[in-house]
């Protein structure tokens, strides 16, 4: 792919080339999907200018043009569902029965951020005559933009990952510069193209550059954009967060996501929708998403026939070409992935981890794998694997099942397999994590619900509404000599 033939990108709501390019290629066969334009510095600095130039009057844009924009996005995502999905398979490498997925994930995501910005800012009313200084006085308390917002996004969903970024800033009216992942920009430049197409928004409200990774740090740290929001390694994130201390960050950094399997979870069926949901979300996106199983903590009363489950259905897993529609799982983003996942599987195994399934590498893709007796020195068992690998741990009762989910650096998203109704509340008490799904793998969100962990999983929560929280602040208004 030449310079001259690469895709452009979106400069303050405009289609723009630099200089240079670089090729996205596919992660199954390595052909090339396309050449991206890469931005120039003084185009970069353009863009910011824009977007500081836009902040005032973005804000004061009326609730009805953000939202008609917003809701016009989720109407075009839906009509191009098709297209676009096969778009992130052949940049992501995602099978395409989970592209789609994706796809109709960010047509609500715009949808639910249309409601939010009809919603949004209405204020809230409170008399201040509780006590004697405060009469004839009426509080009313507003959001207000912190300013222009940063948004990072990672590869591994390279459309509903970045709608979590742009849609909450365009709902309350903050320019937002969209950064995505070098390996996977095209779902994001897609977006452009139908952000461009709606009407009202002001010229800097918004751009998506593909700038690469090593001239990031520059404009991270540019004071005209106050807010950061990334998505990605804990390692890069917490680097982002040590560079601009006096900057709102939010970071969204991963995890060893546990699902827990305890005593009275014990029926042949219960055992049966435990393993199959386990099999299938530790190896959903190649094991490449923040909330996949990657620690299975089985109370010894189930472990043995569960294990013996979880192996035959991770087994039963179809592997190969991911633009296939029988296709379960696909490649890693690159093979260079895929070997890093290798040395941490041998590292296990080394270490005297068993090894029940999978463990094969062929390029990019790696074998559906489930290790057991995981050794506490092996680098699967305190790092976040970012591949389909799973270990299984037996435990003896409930209080050392969540002891052994809260033994990580990392606070996602947990699943706990139980009927108790108490040991659920107990589970949401004691777990130290940002999320606990009852009944199911700790790979379930809704996009509307807030999302985001604690530890080293990172600060603030996604979702759109609590996003658009973190894009503000509240301002006061007092108002006096009230007869009220």
């Amino acid at each position: 792919m030449t310079t001259a033939n690469a895709t452009p990108f979106w400069l303050a709501g405009h289609q723009a080339t630099g200089e240079d390019h670089f090729d996205v290629t596919n992660p199954w066969d390595t052909s090339v999907v396309a050449g991206v334009s890469i931005p120039t510095a003084a185009q970069v600095e353009e863009a910011v200018v824009a977007a500081e130039a836009a902040e005032k009057t973005f804000a004061a844009t009326p609730a009805h043009i953000r939202a008609a924009a917003l809701d016009h996005v989720s109407k075009r995502l839906a009509e191009r569902t098709e297209e676009i999905a096969r778009l992130i398979t052949a940049e992501n490498g995602k099978p395409l029965k989970w592209a789609r997925g994706e796809v109709g994930r960010a047509v609500s995501v715009f949808r639910w951020a249309a409601e939010e910005a009809r919603r949004f800012n209405s204020g809230e009313a409170q008399r201040l005559d509780t006590d004697a200084g405060g009469v004839g006085r009426l509080a009313l308390t507003r959001r207000f933009t912190k300013g222009p917002v940063l948004g990072i996004a990672p590869f591994n969903f390279p459309l509903n990952l970045v709608a979590h970024k742009v849609a909450p800033a365009i709902a309350v009216g903050a320019p937002i510069i969209l950064k995505p992942a070098p390996a996977t920009p095209l779902s994001a430049l897609l977006l452009g193209e139908l952000l461009a197409e709606t009407e009202g928004l002001p010229a800097g409200a918004w751009s998506v550059l593909p700038v690469p990774n090593d001239r990031m740090p520059s404009l991270v740290q540019d004071r005209r954009l106050p807010v950061v929001s990334f998505t990605g390694s804990d390692k890069v994130g917490y680097q982002i967060l040590d560079s601009v201390p006096r900057k709102h960050t939010t970071l969204e950094l991963g995890g060893n996501a546990a699902a827990v399997v305890l005593a009275d979870w014990s029926s042949e069926a219960d055992l049966e929708w435990a393993a199959s949901r386990i099999a299938t979300f530790s190896n959903y996106q190649g094991g490449q998403s923040c909330i996949s199983v990657q620690r299975v903590i089985a109370d010894a009363a189930v472990y043995d026939r569960l294990a013996e489950k979880i192996v035959a259905k991770v087994a039963a897993q179809v592997t190969g070409d991911p633009s296939d529609d029988a296709t379960d799982v696909g490649p890693l983003v690159d093979e260079n992935a895929a070997r890093r996942v290798e040395s941490w599987v041998e590292d296990a195994v080394t270490k005297g981890a068993k090894l029940l399934a999978g463990g094969i590498r062929d390029g990019a893709s790696y074998a559906p794998t489930v290790l057991a007796e995981l050794p506490a020195d092996a680098i699967l068992a305190t790092e976040e694997v970012f591949g389909p690998v799973l270990s299984l741990r037996k435990v003896n009762g409930t209080g050392e099942a969540f002891a052994a989910v809260n033994d990580s650096r990392f606070g996602l998203q947990s699943g706990v397999f139980t009927h108790d109704l108490q040991t659920a509340f107990r589970a949401h008490r004691e777990l130290e994590v940002g999320g606990v799904i009852i009944g199911d793998a700790p790979s379930y969100r809704a996009d509307q619900m807030p999302y985001g962990g604690v530890k080293d999983s990172g600060v603030g929560r996604e979702g759109v509404k609590y996003a658009m929280d973190d894009y503000t602040y509240e301002r006061v208004l007092v108002l006096t000599g009230l007869d009220l």
